[in-house]
């Protein structure tokens, strides 16, 4: 059993990565924009949740969560152009309102194709002061 589950992963694989015959691309096309906008629902919702688990999980932060998101915008957009640019990036900016009354700026990254597996966007972001192993060098720096 355990056999026939490597061989078909394999074959999903190879699958996944070779050309398409008739059209030249491959089997997961790449799109040639980031498919969500700054303000999107889901992306905003997802900074939200993965904030809430970095406060939970990284020691010395303390216990707060986002509650909403103020002047969000899209400072910079890099789109899709074949090898010079393989993953289309949206750079966002906005003000997170926090459960503590605080604002903090917080900046967010938007790629396509950099979700799972490579299926669907990534979503990277950086809150001003949570950033304490400076993962996103100093004053979050990699996403401005």
């Amino acid at each position: 059993m355990r056999r026939f589950a490597l061989y078909a992963l394999s074959a999903i694989v190879l699958a996944a990565t070779a050309p398409a015959a008739h059209t030249g691309e491959w089997f997961f096309p790449t799109s040639n924009k980031v498919s969500r906008a700054c303000d999107d629902r889901v992306v905003l919702r997802r900074v939200k949740r993965d904030f809430a688990y970095q406060v939970r999980h990284v020691p010395h932060l303390p216990d707060v969560k986002i509650v909403d998101f103020h002047n969000i915008h899209e400072h910079r957009y890099e789109p899709f152009d074949g090898d010079r640019q393989p993953i289309a990036r949206r750079y966002c900016g906005a003000t997170a309102q926090l459960s503590d009354g605080r604002l903090r700026e917080m900046w967010y990254l938007i790629e396509d194709p950099m979700g799972f597996a490579s299926i669907g966007d990534g979503v990277e972001f950086c809150v001003a002061g949570f950033d304490r192993w400076k993962v996103y060098n100093n004053h979050c720096r990699v996403l401005k």
